[in-house]
């Protein structure tokens, strides 16, 4: 009506529109109906980071070994690809309620990330307690893998309430440039404790609350800035899935704009070197780049040509990821502290005789124990959400 008074912010104001004809619209719902790529994608990165973490023995294949500086390995998408994914599933879930900000979803959102964290710094502690040191507090160490995963979950989320569309893409594009400069001004790629890296997390955290064998912590403080414009290139790419578009114009956006992304950091990199353990600019765009292709192809042969049957192992894995993967962390925390590994180890050399496929056998076993829990909770339709 003319007589209504116009939105404070236009732009917020039709993204929630379009959000919300989505759930109402009979068309506009079949094609933002929940995807199954979604979930395989997710199973497959949970798979991906159980197999690495849990290699059998002191010799791997390269490619189940992260790059020891710069480089890139399949070994180091698994957890770039994660969080990539997050992002996406971020802004659909947020979609769902039109990006309203109210209490009840700030206090779901604060409450899954805080537990993440909790959970991750648990995990370490247990590690300690299983070593005879339970109250060695001053050596709990604070960053890790979930930590950054509850960091940017919170963050990225806060955000998405708080902020435009176009806002988020521009703080994306801010958190990457301040993260070059620093990068390049302040040693950025230095592989000792000279490392602006290193210098910011021994000041926020003390030497003893931080991962021990390499100068830099691989899931620092300051990396954990570009992480963040990780995960909200994923929650942009989130939009284009869940654009009122065909499946097949969003598969060819995915696609193009991973294309683009993955070609950027690849040129660029001949400056700035991919490096997952600073997770350097370039290593944000390769890797959203090569998530944002993978994500769009299958969506091409899950949710577009119906070719499902192979994907239901990675599913499992994908409707239950942080659960499982709590759940490898713990179990390979025991067996490390019982002393089981070498001698499982060495029943996998002594079928192989070949040190690298019985450490890779180890590996991939260990990952499908988990497949047998992940599998039940599947069929029973049982989600565990962390």
């Amino acid at each position: 009506p003319a007589h209504s008074k116009a939105p404070d912010n236009p732009a917020r104001y039709m993204e929630k529109t379009a959000a919300y004809t989505a759930d109402t619209n009979p068309v506009a719902d079949k094609a933002a109906k929940r995807l199954l790529a979604l979930d395989v994608m997710r199973g497959m990165t949970i798979v991906g980071m159980i197999v690495v973490n849990n290699a059998g023995g002191p010799l791997s294949y390269d490619y189940l070994r992260h790059s020891t500086w710069n480089g890139l390995t399949p070994c180091d998408l698994v957890f770039p690809f994660f969080l990539f994914i997050m992002g996406v599933t971020t802004y659909l879930s947020l979609s769902k309620r039109g990006f309203e900000i109210s209490w009840p979803v700030v206090r779901k959102i604060l409450w899954r990330a805080s537990l993440i964290i909790l959970i991750g710094w648990a995990l370490h502690w247990v590690e300690l307690a299983l070593k005879g040191r339970p109250l060695d507090f001053p050596h709990l160490r604070l960053t890790g893998v979930l930590p950054r995963i509850g960091l940017c979950f919170g963050i990225v989320s806060m955000m998405a309430l708080t902020l435009s569309r176009k806002a988020i893409i521009w703080s994306a594009a801010a958190l990457l440039a301040i993260y070059t400069l620093a990068v390049c001004l302040f040693n950025g790629y230095a592989n000792d404790a000279s490392n602006f890296n290193a210098i910011i997390d021994r000041f926020l955290l003390g030497e003893n609350h931080l991962y021990h064998k390499s100068p830099v912590d691989p899931e620092g403080v300051a990396a954990t800035i570009s992480a963040l414009a990780h995960t909200i290139i994923g929650f942009c790419c989130g939009a284009v899935v869940r654009s009122r578009k065909t499946l097949a114009d969003r598969i060819v956006r995915l696609f193009v704009i991973g294309f683009t992304l993955m070609a950027t950091g690849f040129l660029l990199s001949e400056w700035m070197p991919l490096n997952k353990r600073i997770w350097s600019p370039t290593f944000v765009l390769v890797t959203t780049g090569l998530a944002s292709m993978l994500l769009a192809t299958l969506l091409y042969f899950i949710d577009m040509q119906n070719h499902r049957r192979w994907s239901r192992f990675f599913e499992s894995f994908g409707v239950n990821p942080l659960f499982l993967y709590v759940g490898s962390e713990l179990l390979a925390i025991i067996i490390g502290a019982f002393g089981c590994k070498p001698a499982i180890y060495a029943g996998f050399l002594a079928i192989f005789h070949d040190p690298y496929t019985a450490s890779a056998a180890y590996a991939v076993s260990f990952m499908l124990l988990m497949g047998i829990i992940a599998y039940p909770l599947y069929t029973r339709r049982i989600y565990i959400k962390l």
